[in-house]
């Protein structure tokens, strides 16, 4: 696919994930091709979902829907990805567009990633390639992580990282990839999902806050921890993460939310979520490396408080902001999927069946719209 005398490509990679708040997209260089490439972020761009958020919600809560509002919310979804692209290229023209998609549902082997690829096609003039996961699904795999193989390429060649890392995402679930010594091969390379992590923080801050999310951790900050109720959390967080299946829609927690929301302070509740979050993250990634924090959770101050905390106590020797990596913690995923579409487009498998489960070699993933 694609036009293989291009050795320089834009491409655009696009992410929603399951806090279901906002678009990030990221303008993506990427030179070279295959597994050799090498990508520089150009600059991104995020717009929340608006009216959209709610029906989405809806829909990954499991809530009765019928097909003609799935349909209408699939086409008002890709129509505002096309919009945030078209603010994000300007005057620029992409080769590529890859998008993630919405997961509203994710139960290996049944997974759904709502995504009408079309407006972005037909604004834009561009190839959009989409439904990442469904490959490795249906080799067998559990279709996540997905990104272990992109953080290996957006951090090879680095020295201080020569001993490995981890790189953590703080999104509505936390995930982590692990790059054992050399990050120019993917010899090493591990990934897994977690726990509930801003999902589960920003129903906190919606039921007990009137706020969509607790911006920068100000609140939990304020609060103490509870240590009853954040032992209970955490052994729940541990049982999700401990099961077969990959994460990505539902959670347990939200009984823990219902049992103490009556019970403590909503800033206690908050830093409780916050300290158990991170006391379990830790014991996953203990004795990895410097531990690289990206994602909307890593911009909250009680959280990442709580992260170097938990982390020292568990052999982890340092925890940075990706970006003092040179990888933007803001748009990292974003990027992820730039590069991932364009290993699509080379026609690289990009999952690793030491991460997902699929059988080896992992299938070549990707469906396309438009010219591909």
């Amino acid at each position: 696919m694609g036009d293989q005398a291009v050795q320089s490509r834009l491409v655009v990679g696009c992410m929603t994930g399951t806090s279901i708040d906002a678009i990030d997209c990221a303008l993506v260089r990427i030179e070279g091709r295959g597994l050799e490439l090498r990508a520089s972020l150009v600059r991104g761009a995020s717009r929340s979902l608006g009216t959209l958020r709610e029906p989405l919600r809806a829909l990954a809560e499991q809530k009765p829907v019928s097909a003609g509002e799935i349909a209408r919310i699939a086409l008002q979804f890709g129509a505002l990805h096309a919009e945030t692209i078209a603010d994000l290229l300007g005057a620029d023209r992409a080769h590529l567009v890859c998008v993630h998609g919405q997961t509203v549902f994710h139960a290996p082997p049944a997974s759904w990633q709502l995504m009408n690829p079309w407006p972005i096609v037909h604004k834009l003039k561009v190839p959009v390639v989409f439904d990442l996961r469904g490959a490795d699904l249906a080799a067998g795999g559990q279709g996540a992580p997905i990104t272990p193989l992109a953080d290996q390429i957006l951090l090879a060649g680095r020295p201080e990282l020569a001993r490995g890392c981890c790189v953590l995402n703080l999104g509505g679930f936390a995930n982590a990839t692990l790059l054992a010594g050399r990050t120019e091969t993917a010899d090493g390379v591990r990934g897994f999902d977690i726990c509930a992590c801003n999902q589960l923080l920003d129903r906190i801050a919606r039921e007990t806050m009137t706020r969509e999310f607790d911006e920068d951790g100000r609140e939990a900050a304020k609060g103490w921890v509870d240590a009853a109720a954040g032992t209970e959390l955490a052994k729940l967080l541990s049982e999700s993460g401990t099961s077969p299946r990959s994460l990505g829609t539902g959670d347990e927690s939200f009984s823990w939310l219902e049992r103490y929301r009556s019970r403590i302070t909503a800033q206690d509740l908050a830093a409780t979520a916050c300290d158990a979050i991170a006391s379990v993250i830790a014991r996953h990634c203990s004795n990895s490396g410097p531990m690289l924090l990206a994602g909307g959770g890593s911009r909250n101050r009680a959280l990442f408080s709580a992260l170097v905390r938990h982390a020292g106590a568990n052999g982890v020797p340092s925890v940075h902001i990706s970006d003092d990596f040179g990888l933007s913690s803001e748009y990292r995923e974003a990027m992820e999927f730039a590069v991932l579409g364009a290993l699509c487009q080379d026609r690289v498998a990009i999952t690793l069946p030491g991460v997902t489960g699929v059988r080896s070699p992992a299938p070549i993933s990707g469906a396309w719209a438009g010219i591909g």
